[in-house]
């Protein structure tokens, strides 16, 4: 009997210490640069509260300078999620780790559902330039080499409509191009006149005058530019990019990865209004594979390539 009764208490201890092991002490949630660090913390703030409490361990909020940090925690094990990577990072996660993460789902609009955003080049409100064409010869801003709507996908349409590359500031159309290192950069570029043109990304749906609804202006509004549409102009707007995924880290333990998948939906839906903070926009977690981001992966491979 007494044998039994210890059998029974050993087991207890062993299951008990695999569920410990399971759960890690940290877990680690990668915030993509290029935006106010400070804002940026306070904004996940509600999202460490909230798997603190769901999961039990201690959510360390990583915020990075640059993508490129983001991108090397996810592929070296330092970053276990990401809320709305960018596409093009989560292609080049994907080209150097294909089994580096798992896509949980892609960001999707609140008001119509849309799973899709536009990366945007602006000038100053009071600036002659109405047209692409007419920012020839001047400044102009790039966010990140590995942002999608920051460099990806403008520079895909510059080099098919100017020829050449970034390194020739497409063939000599631009007087300088400059990586600022984020969209708020860009913006701000824009206002103080170190840029003449810049990109950014905005949802395109929803109210102008509130910087629809998601994007660097709907951010930088809330933050601390309540008037930055009055002060801003669109005038070029790519065809539509897929949201940034969802991802978590493969290297998780499987059981605890479960979890965590569980836990990120159920902050979607139970509290809503944390997640949009988090987001950046009023977005709701859809579903979504890697065949969604496919020509983003290959667009990013061609690009990789030319640069070898």
């Amino acid at each position: 009997m007494k044998k039994l009764f210890l059998s029974a208490v050993l087991a207890s201890v062993m299951a008990s210490g695999v569920a410990q092991a399971a759960t890690p002490k940290e877990l680690n949630l990668g915030i993509l640069g290029g935006q106010n660090a400070t804002q940026q913390i306070g904004d996940n703030q509600c999202v460490k509260d909230f798997f603190d409490k769901e999961l039990g361990t201690d959510t360390r909020l990583r915020n990075s300078s640059d993508y490129s940090g983001v991108i090397q925690g996810l592929l070296g094990g330092k970053v276990d999620m990401v809320f709305s990577m960018s596409p093009s990072s989560y292609a080049s996660v994907y080209i150097n780790d294909p089994k580096a993460v798992d896509v949980v789902g892609i960001a999707a609009d609140d008001t119509d559902k849309s799973t899709g955003y536009h990366s945007v080049v602006i000038v100053k409100a009071d600036s002659p330039y109405k047209k692409l064409s007419d920012l020839k010869g001047k400044s102009f801003g790039m966010a990140d080499p590995d942002s999608t709507s920051g460099f990806l996908i403008p520079n895909q349409a510059f080099k098919k409509e100017f020829g050449g590359s970034v390194d020739d500031k497409y063939n000599g159309f631009f007087k300088s191009v400059t990586f600022s290192g984020g969209h708020e950069q860009d913006v701000l570029g824009v206002l103080n006149g170190q840029f003449e043109g810049a990109v950014t990304w905005a949802s395109m749906i929803g109210d102008y005058n509130t910087g629809y609804t998601s994007g660097a202006f709907t951010r930088m509004i809330r933050m601390d530019h309540p008037d930055l549409m009055k002060q801003i102009r669109i005038i070029w707007e790519s065809p539509l990019i897929p949201n940034g995924p969802i991802l978590v880290s493969n290297k998780l333990d499987p059981e605890f990865k479960a979890k965590l998948i569980t836990a990120i939906k159920k902050l979607d839906t139970s509290n809503h209004s944390c997640f949009i903070k988090a987001m950046g926009g009023t977005q709701h977690i859809a579903p979504a594979t890697v065949a969604d981001y496919k020509n983003i992966i290959d667009m990013k491979r061609e690009l990789t390539k030319g640069a070898r």
